[in-house]
């Protein structure tokens, strides 16, 4: 293949149907999932680092640290620390941790990267940042979180909200 001259210059590529199909998605691809308390997020896939299923014991507890923080686990070599999204964002209960594995989605700003438990992974999918409204009914101590929201059913209010990974990462909840 690398032999080929239309590798190199990419040449016919206009004809792949996997190409085509890519260029004509509208929007920026995010990762869409939900924590324990029943409410969907997404994050722009761009922020995201892995997503992975993590079996509970390999989640090492860690005491005398922030009751959001789960433990640590080792990310290919890089010792992580791993949080109970849906507790940091306001859910009263607790991420079920007595199942097979917990999906935990490794997030990065620079150097630092936080593994974010969650109930669910829904998937990717293309979203428009067009459609993106100012989010509704967030607690003030919250909103920095949050970039904005989609609404999925405008009769039933139903939405879907963005958060800034950045901003979760670089929280001062971490410390308390």
């Amino acid at each position: 293949m690398v032999g080929n001259p239309d590798f190199l210059t990419g040449a016919g590529l206009d004809q792949a149907p996997e190409f085509q199909e890519i260029q004509s998605r509208e929007g920026e691809m995010h990762l869409r999932f939900y924590v324990q308390g029943g409410n969907e997020f997404a994050l722009k896939a761009t922020g995201i680092r892995e997503v992975l299923e993590q079996a509970p014991e390999q989640i090492t507890p860690i005491p005398n640290v922030s009751p959001l923080l789960l433990g640590t686990l080792n990310l290919r070599g890089r010792v992580i620390w791993v949080a109970d999204l849906g507790q940091f964002l306001g859910d009263a209960a607790p991420l079920n941790t007595d199942r097979p594995e917990i999906p935990v989605i490794a997030v990065e700003d620079r150097d630092t990267i936080l593994g974010l438990a969650v109930e669910r992974i829904v998937g990717m999918d293309w979203l428009d940042v067009e459609q993106v409204r100012p989010p509704t009914n967030i607690p003030q101590t919250l909103s920095e979180f949050f970039q904005g929201e989609w609404a999925l059913d405008e009769e039933s209010d139903l939405v879907l909200r963005l958060l800034d990974s950045q901003m979760i990462i670089r929280s001062s909840k971490w410390a308390s």
